[in-house]
C-alpha cells in the first residue's frame, strides 16, 4: 500500500513539475523571440517619434555652389558635399525601411536659406532643415543648365547622390524631404489617456459595488443573482463588448461631441469589461479584513458608514491597488474591444474625442497589414512588458509600505 502511494505521489509530482517546466519553456521561447526581434529597434527615437512622416518641399534663396571643407567629426559612414556643405548617410527608419538622411549641415551651407514651397499656411516661410531629415529627391542645375534629379526617388542613396552633386551641380533648385516617421509616441499618449479615463470610471463604480455586496447587502437571492451576473459578465469575449460599445455607448459619447470611434468610447467600453475584475478583487480585499476591526469600530460608537470608510477601506487598500493594477494591465493589453471603439487609425496627436490607437491596437494594425512588420510589433511588445513590470513593482512597493505603516 505504501509503495503504491509513493508511486502515485511521485507520478503526480513528476506531472506537476513537467507541466510547470513546459509552461516556463513556452514563456521563455515567446520572450526570447520578442526580444530577439524587437530589441534592436527599440530606441528613444522610436518612443518619442511620430508615426506619420511630414512631406516638405523646399527651394533656396542662395542655391549656388560654394567650396566647403569636410569636417572631421561627421560619422564615418557619411558622405560630404564639398560644393553645398552638407553630409548624407544611409539609415533605416523604425520600421526597417531604407532612408537617406542629413547628418551634418555647414553653417554657410545653402540649406540654411531654404523656404517652403508646399501649398498651405507655411508656404514661403523659412524652413530649418533638421538633422536626420529623410531626403527623397534633390533637383539641381548641372553645368549645361539642365535640371537633373538625384536621391532615393531615383534609386540613388547617399554616396551616389553626393557624387552627382559634386561632379556636375552648379546650383540647387528644389529639395523634397520627409520628417522621420514610424514612431509610437502618439499611441503611448493615447494609451495613457485611455488608462486614466478608464480608471476614473471603473474604480469608483467597482469599489462601490464591492462595498455594497460585502458590507451592506444581505445574503439573499438578489445578492446571489448580482454575483452570478458579475461572474457571467467576466466570461464574455471582449470583442462582443466592442460591438456593445458601438451600439449602446456611442450615443453617450455623442453627447460630449464625439462623431465616431474615440478614446472616450474605448474607455467606457473597457470600464464595462473591467467591472467584474475590480468588483471581485475589491470584494476579496474586503473579506480578508478581520471582522474584529469592524466589531471594535461599531462598539466604540462609529456608524456603519464610518466603519467602512475609516476602518475597512484603509485596511483593504492594498487589495484595491491590486485591482487597479490588474485593470491597467488589461487596458494596456486589450485590443479586440478597442478595434471597434477607438479605431485602428494611428494618431500622432490623440485627443479624448478623436479616433486613436493604443499600443496593443497598433501591434494589431502593423501585423495585419499587407507587409507585416514583426520587428516593430516586437519592439512595442517589449515596451508593454516593461510598462507592466514597472506597474507591478510600483504597486508592490506601495502595498508593502502601507502594510508596514498600519502594522506599526
Amino acid at each position: 500500500m505504501n509503495s503504491r502511494r509513493r508511486i502515485y505521489e511521485a507520478t503526480t509530482k513528476g506531472m506537476t513539475i513537467g507541466a510547470t517546466g513546459i509552461a516556463v519553456a513556452v514563456l521563455l521561447i515567446v520572450l526570447l523571440y520578442v526580444f530577439r526581434q524587437g530589441i534592436g529597434l527599440l530606441s528613444i527615437d522610436l518612443i518619442r517619434g511620430n508615426y506619420w512622416s511630414e512631406n516638405i518641399n523646399i527651394a533656396f534663396e542662395e542655391p549656388e555652389a560654394k567650396s566647403f571643407e569636410k569636417p572631421a567629426d561627421i560619422p564615418a559612414d557619411a558622405h560630404f558635399s564639398s560644393k553645398f556643405g552638407f553630409a548624407l548617410a544611409d539609415r533605416k527608419d523604425p520600421q526597417g525601411a531604407d532612408l537617406m538622411t542629413v547628418v551634418y549641415i555647414d553653417p554657410e551651407s545653402p540649406l540654411h536659406t531654404a523656404y517652403s514651397t508646399t501649398a498651405g499656411a507655411t508656404q514661403g516661410q523659412h524652413v530649418s532643415i533638421h538633422q536626420e531629415a529623410s531626403i527623397q529627391r534633390i533637383q539641381y542645375l548641372n553645368t549645361d543648365g539642365d535640371k537633373k534629379t538625384a536621391g532615393p526617388a531615383r534609386r540613388m542613396f547617399s554616396k551616389d547622390t553626393i557624387k552627382a552633386l559634386d561632379e556636375s551641380a552648379e546650383s540647387l533648385v528644389l529639395m523634397y524631404y520627409q520628417t522621420e516617421g514610424g514612431g509610437i509616441w502618439g499611441s503611448i499618449i493615447a494609451t495613457l489617456i485611455l488608462i486614466g479615463v478608464t480608471l476614473v470610471i471603473v474604480l469608483p463604480v467597482g469599489v462601490a459595488a464591492a462595498i455594497y455586496l460585502n458590507e451592506v447587502a444581505g445574503k439573499n437571492r438578489l445578492t446571489a443573482a448580482i454575483r452570478s451576473s458579475i461572474e457571467m459578465l467576466s466570461g464574455v469575449p471582449s470583442i462582443i463588448f466592442g460591438l456593445m460599445g458601438m451600439a449602446m455607448l456611442f450615443p453617450v459619447t455623442q453627447v460630449f461631441g464625439a462623431n465616431g470611434p474615440s478614446i472616450l468610447l474605448g474607455a467606457l467600453t473597457l470600464a464595462v469589461v473591467l467591472l467584474p475584475v475590480v468588483i471581485r478583487q475589491t470584494e476579496e480585499a474586503l473579506i480578508v479584513v478581520p471582522q474584529s476591526l469592524r466589531m471594535g469600530s461599531l462598539a466604540l460608537g462609529a456608524t456603519q458608514t464610518q466603519t467602512i470608510f475609516r476602518v475597512v477601506l484603509p485596511n483593504a487598500l492594498p487589495g484595491i491597488l491590486t485591482a487597479a493594477l490588474l485593470s491597467i494591465s488589461r487596458v494596456i493589453g486589450e485590443s479586440a474591444a478597442l478595434i471597434y471603439t477607438m479605431s485602428t487609425i494611428i494618431s500622432d496627436s490623440p485627443s479624448l474625442l478623436q479616433p486613436a490607437t493604443s499600443l496593443a491596437v497598433q501591434i494589431w494594425a502593423i501585423t495585419s497589414a499587407e507587409q507585416p512588420n514583426f520587428e516593430l510589433a516586437s519592439a512595442i511588445s517589449i515596451l508593454i512588458l516593461a510598462m507592466v513590470l514597472v506597474l507591478n513593482i510600483t504597486v508592490k512597493v506601495i502595498s508593502v509600505r502601507l502594510n508596514r505603516r498600519w502594522s506599526a
